[in-house]
């Protein structure tokens, strides 16, 4: 589940993918609806990959909140926002037990419920642990090195060597 380019924006409803970046601001997209809005700097802004949920313990990023509702949910859609608030917090108490029932409030259950269905009706939510992107690009350099000290002339020689032989031992027609 990629949240780096999805925004909440403060006094407008849903989710924005973050097209553009310009000198005022930036243009995103609305995830509801597929129109484009310009943002000033001065809006209040919030990535979702920043967003934390309070635990007792310490705080636990939307992703993996997320990540649990899609494993409950089978990638489904969860209920919606507008239960009660007795039945989101029951339900969120099973996404999230260990939850600090003293900051994060029925308002907060809702967002993340509402932002949870939104990004699974555009199909953007998985069940699947979340790779940073760093850990992938190492990988990627890890598997270029790998080429490169395939392609030396000692390994070159041996490739040829095996191949050779291999032509000795295959049976002629």
């Amino acid at each position: 589940m990629k949240l780096e380019k999805i925004l909440a924006i403060a006094g407008k409803p849903g989710l924005y993918l973050l097209q553009v970046q310009t000198r005022s601001g930036f243009v995103a997209e609305s995830l509801l609806d597929g129109k484009k809005i310009t943002v000033g700097l001065r809006s209040n802004v919030s990535l979702l990959s920043e967003i934390s949920m309070y635990t007792n313990t310490e705080e636990k990023p939307l992703v993996e909140v997320m990540r649990n509702i899609a494993i409950k949910e089978s990638e489904g859609p969860a209920i919606s926002h507008k239960e009660e608030n007795a039945t989101l917090l029951a339900y969120f108490e099973e996404i999230l037990p260990e939850y600090d029932r003293d900051r994060v409030y029925p308002s907060d259950v809702k967002k993340v419920i509402n932002w949870y269905n939104i990004l699974q009706a555009k199909g953007m939510v998985s069940k699947e642990v979340p790779v940073k992107e760093e850990e992938v690009a190492k990988e990627e350099v890890v598997k270029e090195e790998v080429a490169k000290e395939e392609q030396t002339p000692e390994v070159m020689q041996v490739k040829e060597k095996k191949a050779v032989a291999k032509e000795k031992k295959a049976p002629k027609k």
